[in-house]
């Protein structure tokens, strides 16, 4: 079992910056590849990056690419997200997640959730 807990969330004014945390326990995350995903109100939950567990292979949506950086450290078991130029339509909750194998974009491949962090920003 793998509980994990997102923080870093916050309001910012457009162009602004956010780094967000995803802190693992009950298991190590050295073999799990992590996502992050977000969900605005009234929409669907949207993939926005992925990184295996060597940090190899890493995935971003297009939305985000350029702007977003994923990263980890296995060592803190902690997996990050880097948020430069934020727009108000990168205004969501953020959950990160994890699954066995290299990651993957698809929402319902991945087995652990995070509770997620609010992200708002502003015009």
């Amino acid at each position: 079992q793998v509980q994990l807990v997102e923080s870093g969330g916050g309001l910012v004014q457009a162009g602004a910056s956010l780094r967000l945390s995803c802190a693992a326990s009950g298991r190590t995350l050295s073999s799990y590849a992590m996502g992050w995903f977000r969900q605005a109100p009234g929409k669907e939950r949207e993939f926005v990056s992925a990184i295996n567990w060597s940090g190899g292979y890493i995935y971003y949506a297009a939305s985000v690419k350029g702007r977003f950086t994923i990263s980890r450290d296995n060592a803190k078991n902690t997996v990050y997200l880097q948020m430069n130029s934020l727009k108000p339509e990168d205004t969501a909750v953020y959950y990160c997640a994890a699954v066995e194998g290299i990651g993957t974009p698809q929402v319902r491949l991945y087995k652990y959730w995070g509770q997620g962090t609010q992200v708002t920003v502003s015009s």
